[in-house]
């Protein structure tokens, strides 16, 4: 059975860091394209942070410079470290595998709650 269990998601202050986990089974984690997503309330699911198979990163604009996604292949384990934490990162935050082609999401996560007070 595929699985994509994220954690460490939580409440903090504007300015501190979460580190999110995104452990994985039941897949060729190695052969997928991953991504965290996130959605606020009231607005369309966005992608944040991507990593392809061979190590390369992208990130959205409003996340660059701040956050850091990361992958160990071996642990079948994705990363978003979220530094310099704003009230409008506010968001449940998904990782997701995709297909590196067409980049479409092949699987879902249940999702993580990040809350950030100002």
């Amino acid at each position: 059975q595929r699985q994509l269990v994220e954690s460490g998601g939580g409440s903090v202050e504007a300015g501190e860091s979460l580190r999110l986990s995104c452990a994985t089974s039941g897949l060729t984690f190695v052969t997928y394209c991953m991504a965290w997503f996130r959605q606020a309330p009231g607005e369309a699911r966005e992608e944040v942070a991507g990593s392809d198979r061979d190590g390369g990163t992208r990130y959205s604009d409003s996340v660059k410079g701040r956050f850091t996604i990361s992958r160990d292949n071996s642990k079948q384990t994705l990363w978003l470290e979220m530094n310099n934490l704003k009230s409008e990162d506010t968001a449940m935050y998904y990782c997701a595998t995709l297909n590196c082609g067409t980049r479409r999401v092949v699987h879902w996560g249940q999702g993580t709650q990040v809350t950030v007070s100002s």
